[in-house]
């Protein structure tokens, strides 16, 4: 291999020896995701394990990341997942630390009082407008130049079968249709997120007319290169079908590849009895508190109890586990003048995270009730399954709903049933017969397994491989 340049910083691994007993050799897929190892949080882990999982389907992988991402949070401990002699190459970005894009989209109220003071407010305040205005549909686009680069030059070097870009960031799909067209290779678009819900909710998104004007066309062209897309949900997957429709590309797929949980990563749980009447009872939230996951209806839930019965909540000890908005840090604090025990922990590795789910007695889920939230299913859902214990779901009407029922028909609420989480409350703080692990056999789970699901995704990539030497 040609040595890494300043530019486009490459670290590579030797190829997987071939075995002689297969026949055909494994196909290679080109992955682009701007999250990766280091990289942490949740939207991490998909990327992770289908390199992790692909293997075993016959594709081998060359993964096209970031050597200085501009992200919140790192987990080395994700490393562990990639196999050492996976072909990694990291392209540099010319974006600001995260802590500078931060302060691009700062939103204090606060303001000086001179008038100088505010002229120069004014000014920062059309500065920063007009830089985010400049980079759609991210900040991320300011590694599109490079990561493009670092795609031609693998490209020219070894031979892939196709293209699968992972996304957010939404600018990634950029990479994916230059090399599209360059190298007529089949390309895969993975929406972890809908693009047009983290527009609406994301905590950093550009809400303005000519913002979402802009990205609307961004979006309705790469959807038009796409020879497929995938979706983490059933109902986002239909909405993607619907735009494919729209822009003419109607017979284009859309399929639904969930997140899943790695067998892996969860020892065989018991179903006996947790607790005693009488002792703690931990119910344990893990993952980003924002407006899409609002910990508002629990809170609320709380306080009504300890209005009504507040011995209760001496024996519940809430644990909220990873990054917490400034809003929702604000309503946690309304604990405080209650009986609750309360422990808020910031982000932490993965690793640590499977180590709470084990130590806990109950697991909470939380989704807002907002629009389009009835196409969501986080990604936790899936490792709380996993895990085998009591959940209580907070959810709105809609696909987490859904599957929620199915394992936890007697835990699963509307935000707005405060009464009802309340109950929920109740009976656990209790009753030591309401406090079960989770029952369901390990067969009825399985669908949504890592494996499961990175077979779905293999099925759809050997498809639109074929289709493609079909037309030639």
């Amino acid at each position: 291999m040609k040595p890494a340049s300043n530019m486009i910083p490459v670290l590579e691994y030797p190829a997987l020896p071939r075995k002689a007993a297969i026949s055909q050799p494994p196909r290679r897929l080109l992955l682009v995701a701007y999250n990766f190892p280091p990289v942490g949080g949740a939207g991490v882990q998909r990327p992770v394990k289908w390199v992790k999982n692909l293997r075993r389907f016959g594709w081998d992988v060359t993964v096209l990341t970031t050597a200085n991402p501009s992200v919140p949070a790192r987990d080395e401990s994700l490393l562990a997942d990639i196999p050492d002699d996976v072909l990694v190459i990291r392209a540099k970005t010319w974006e600001p630390d995260y802590r500078t894009k931060q302060g691009l989209v700062d939103r204090s109220n606060a303001g000086p009082t001179s008038f100088v003071a505010r002229a120069k407010s004014a000014v920062k305040g059309l500065v920063k407008q007009a830089v985010k205005l400049v980079l759609q549909p991210d900040p991320q686009v300011l590694w599109v130049p490079n990561a493009i680069k670092a795609g031609q030059r693998v490209l020219s070097e070894m031979s892939h079968d196709a293209i699968l870009v992972t996304a957010p960031a939404y600018s990634s799909f950029f990479i994916g249709t230059k090399l599209k067209r360059q190298f007529g290779l089949p390309l895969v678009l993975d929406f972890r997120d809908e693009w047009d819900l983290s527009g609406r909710y994301l905590e950093n998104a550009q809400r303005d007319g000519i913002s979402q004007v802009i990205q609307g066309w961004m979006q309705r062209n790469v959807l038009r290169q796409a020879d497929a897309v995938v979706a983490t949900t059933i109902g986002s997957a239909a909405n993607l079908a619907g735009k494919l429709t729209a822009v003419n590309k109607a017979s284009t797929r859309s399929v639904t590849v969930y997140n899943g949980f790695d067998v892996e990563d969860f020892p065989t749980q018991s179903t006996e009895p947790v607790g005693v009447p009488g002792s703690t009872f931990r119910l344990l939230y893990t993952g980003t508190l924002w407006n899409l996951t609002t910990i508002e209806p629990l809170v609320t839930a709380i306080q009504h109890l300890n209005a009504t019965t507040p011995e209760l909540l001496n024996r519940l000890e809430l644990v909220c586990v990873g990054r917490k908005t400034p809003e929702q840090v604000a309503i946690l604090d309304r604990l405080k003048s209650t009986s609750c025990q309360l422990e808020l922990i910031d982000y932490c590795e993965h690793k640590k995270v499977l180590e709470w789910l084990q130590s806990t007695d109950a697991m909470c889920l939380l989704l807002s009730d907002v629009p389009g939230a009835e196409r969501v299913v986080p990604a936790k859902l899936f490792e709380y399954l996993a895990n085998r214990k009591d959940m209580l779901a907070i959810v709105p009407r809609g696909e987490t709903a859904d599957i929620a029922r199915r394992f936890f028909p007697a835990g699963q609420f509307e935000p707005k049933d405060i009464d009802g989480i309340a109950r929920w409350l109740t009976n656990r703080l209790t009753s030591v017969d309401e406090r079960r692990d989770f029952g369901t056999p390990a067969a009825d789970i399985n669908e949504y397994s890592r494996t499961t699901q990175t077979r779905h995704l293999v099925e759809l990539l050997d498809e639109v491989v074929q289709d493609r030497k079909v037309k030639r």
